[in-house]
């Protein structure tokens, strides 16, 4: 059977993810830090089990890795901090709030990945790093969280060239309707967004598809664009 831990878990995006995996008959498991989001979310989703917990927590991350037992199909490094709502300027703001960016969005994916590389070798597995077009282009308001996603980007990509029996994905979804957008644009009605459902089919082809390990976007692979 396969097996899936999914960081973020509990709302957007990975919630999406993880109902999607389950209805597919995988094992998965999902984290985020609000307890009791995390553990609605496993109730409902048969074949979902939630370890709520602060994937900047060191020890939360050995928690993660103790409950994976043999090899782990797919890492999903989804947990993402804006940084602010509205989004600061960059030369605004604080430098612990920037620490915290980059603590949850470069580090930690990265620190959680080390400690899962032996059970993602084990089934020649994948991990899956959640991207933002934020990452390449400058956007106002969004410099820590882009550059930490830029940084994340440049982490995967290493990643792939030092390891050959694990495939390594930066995943750039796009703009989705999810409660993290809409704390970035809080006076703005971003209906018109995507709901995640909808993009999570691409992340499924990315994953199913045995693609080289690289940068792909969302739009693409479901546009058929992406080799």
């Amino acid at each position: 059977m396969a097996t899936a831990l999914i960081t973020g878990g509990s709302r957007g995006f990975g919630k999406a993810l993880a109902r999607d995996l389950a209805s597919d008959g995988w094992t998965v498991t999902i984290t985020g830090r609000n307890r009791e989001a995390v553990q609605q979310v496993a109730d409902a989703l048969p074949g979902v089990i939630g370890i709520p917990g602060d994937i900047a927590d060191p020890l939360h991350r050995h928690q993660l890795a103790s409950s994976i037992a043999g090899g782990l199909d797919l890492l999903v490094n989804n947990a993402s901090l804006l940084g602010g709502s509205p989004l600061p300027r960059l030369d605004a703001m604080s430098i612990n709030t920037t620490h915290s960016v980059f603590d949850v969005n470069t580090i930690s994916p990265l620190a959680l990945t080390q400690l899962l590389l032996p059970a993602l070798s084990a089934s020649r597995g994948a991990v899956v790093n959640l991207s933002s077009d934020a990452a390449v282009e400058a956007y106002p308001g969004w410099g820590a969280y882009g550059a930490s996603k830029a940084a994340l980007d440049h982490l995967t990509a290493v990643l792939a060239e030092e390891i050959d029996d694990v495939r390594f994905y930066a995943f750039d979804p796009g703009d989705m309707r999810t409660a993290m957008h809409q704390e970035a644009f809080p006076a703005e009605d971003i209906s018109d967004r995507p709901l995640p459902e909808s993009v999570v089919p691409a992340l499924l082809r990315l994953v199913s598809s045995g693609l080289p390990s690289g940068r792909y976007r969302a739009a693409d692979l479901l546009t058929g664009v992406a080799p």
